[in-house]
């Protein structure tokens, strides 16, 4: 697997993510700087978490608009694969690569804690090691991820299949206390339409080793480097 990792100002989870991918492929990512535009090569090109440009204006709005973006948004539109992962998350919907907005928390307040992932679609590249309906532990870390979208958008996201994963309790139950965010219908990630980009709000990344805690978020990126090598 041929991955890239976009770096902006202020981003700083893009160790975490390198980690993550070289674990799961053996191969280190192409480390992108925000002002590069040459993907050639890539199969796939994640925008990590953080806090790119400080979070001025809204979260993710300012590296929507870096002359990276243009490549990536180039990338998906020849189907090369993207994965965007908390500010990541952000930036997809900024850029309109994904439908919907990330909004502040509704305790208004910077969530830091374990949750738990119900997945919706299994079956893709990225969910070919789960289960339609398995449960894994991944980690909040942000302070406007509470997904919305208007309800036709929400409908359309359910109707064609395009919700990747729910927060919910540990037994897969969707219960209020589950998602603290407050998003829409619990969604905590989603696909575009041919299911080549990701968007996921929680830190799959950051449970990859048992040293850190873990290795629920594994087999996300397992199942990625096995759907290139085949």
């Amino acid at each position: 697997m041929r991955a890239g990792i976009t770096v902006f100002p202020g981003i700083n989870r893009e160790r975490d993510m390198a980690i993550a991918l070289e674990l799961a492929s053996g191969r280190k990512p192409r480390m992108l700087w925000h002002t590069e535009t040459d993907l050639s090569g890539l199969d796939l090109v994640v925008i990590p978490g953080g806090f790119s440009y400080g979070d001025y204006l809204r979260a993710g709005a300012m590296a929507a608009h870096s002359p990276i973006m243009g490549a990536v948004r180039a990338h998906a539109a020849r189907g090369g694969y993207v994965l965007g992962a908390c500010n990541g998350f952000q930036i997809l919907t900024e850029a309109g690569l994904l439908p919907g907005a990330l909004l502040r928390n509704v305790s208004l307040r910077f969530l830091a804690m374990d949750c738990h992932l119900r997945v919706e679609r299994a079956g893709t590249a990225f969910t070919g090691h789960f289960q339609k309906g398995e449960v894994f532990r991944a980690v909040l870390a942000h302070g406007d991820g509470n997904y919305y979208a208007d309800e036709p958008t929400l409908d359309r996201l359910e109707g064609e299949g395009l919700v990747a994963f729910r927060y919910a309790a540990p037994d897969g139950r969707l219960v209020a206390g589950a998602n603290r965010n407050g998003s829409a219908r619990a969604i905590a990630g989603i696909f575009s339409p041919n299911l080549r980009v990701l968007g996921l709000m929680p830190h799959a990344e950051n449970l990859v080793d048992p040293v850190a805690g873990g290795e629920d978020g594994k087999k996300l990126f397992e199942g990625l480097a096995a759907a290139f090598a085949a």
